[in-house]
């Protein structure tokens, strides 16, 4: 059946789609957390970056990667077609992962990032990280959360 729309059309509706994280990844890494009954998280938190799961009271951010997304070392297969557009699309996510993690760690947040394969082949090292994450003493956050005015007399 022939598309209705014509193929600039067709690319702007298309670019105007947006999902909401990967549902798969970040149930896996729920059920992990449930599992070892680790507490205190948040989804869909209005802090900057966006991350899949929040701990608040220990400014932890975790963020988890597609491998195909974020150009796992491990797992990455280039695209055959279209290279150019995927290499750009790519790099553009892998710029802004650093950004983001530079941004909250300047923030005073601390930042894990978990790469999609590692939460069916490493689930223990992954609780091992996030569990020496939050037994570190809580953050006092209220610090990091406006920066302080010094006023010139």
């Amino acid at each position: 059946m022939p598309d209705v729309f014509t193929k600039a059309k067709r690319s702007d509706v298309m670019s105007r789609i947006r999902g909401r994280g990967n549902k798969e990844t970040e149930l896996a890494l729920m059920k992990l957390l449930r599992r070892h009954h680790i507490t205190g998280w948040r989804r869909h938190q209005k802090v900057f970056g966006k991350p899949d799961f929040l701990f608040r009271r220990n400014r932890l951010a975790l963020f988890v990667d597609g491998c195909f997304w974020h150009r796992c070392p491990r797992c990455y297969r280039r695209p055959k077609s279209n290279r150019k557009f995927w290499d750009a699309k790519i790099a553009r996510n892998r710029e802004r992962d650093r950004q983001v993690t530079h941004e909250l760690r300047r923030l005073g947040w601390r930042v894990i990032r978990i790469w999609e394969h590692a939460l069916a082949r490493r689930q223990k090292f992954i609780f091992d990280r996030i569990q020496a994450a939050l037994q570190k003493a809580p953050v006092d956050w209220k610090k990091y959360d406006r920066p302080k005015i010094v006023q010139k007399h």
